[in-house]
């Protein structure tokens, strides 16, 4: 195993579950003050799904972060190679979750007694785009470190 690679490439990693944790715990908190706000406003259409889905985001993105960051280990080339195009299919997947966002706001937008639905797929195409961006930080490190 190349060292070098390996301890490089766990310090990215490392980084990247910094930064996902910093939006994790950004959106826990932005999430959960759309819904007290949606609550005490008497608004609880857009604003209140909005912040459930965001919250719930970002409580799933804080346990992923806790569980990745547990199993960092040291990783060679092939390795590195691999965790990269797992990147490109998370990125993929990020897409999709933006797709379902903007399917539900869509949707939502026809049916003007489901705000709710408008709400949620704004939070969903928020997330997704954050994710992706995330995803392709790491994976560009990842690329110039290799």
């Amino acid at each position: 195993m190349n060292y070098i690679i390996g301890t490089e490439l766990m310090s990215l990693e490392r980084a990247h579950l910094v930064r996902l944790g910093v939006w994790a715990l950004a959106s826990i908190v932005a999430g959960t003050g759309l819904i007290v706000w949606a609550r005490r406003s008497g608004i609880p259409g857009f604003w209140r799904h909005a912040g459930i889905q965001t919250a719930a985001w970002g409580a799933v993105d804080l346990a992923i972060v806790a569980f990745a960051w547990h199993g960092l280990v040291l990783r060679d080339l092939p390795e590195a190679i691999a965790l990269d195009r797992f990147l490109w299919l998370n990125i993929g997947l990020d897409v999709g979750y933006v797709m379902v966002g903007i399917t539900l706001l869509v949707i939502g937008r026809r049916a003007p007694t489901r705000p709710g639905l408008m709400g949620a797929g704004a939070a969903i195409i928020v997330q997704g785009l954050a994710l992706a961006v995330l995803d392709a930080i790491l994976s560009g490190a990842i690329v110039r470190a290799a």
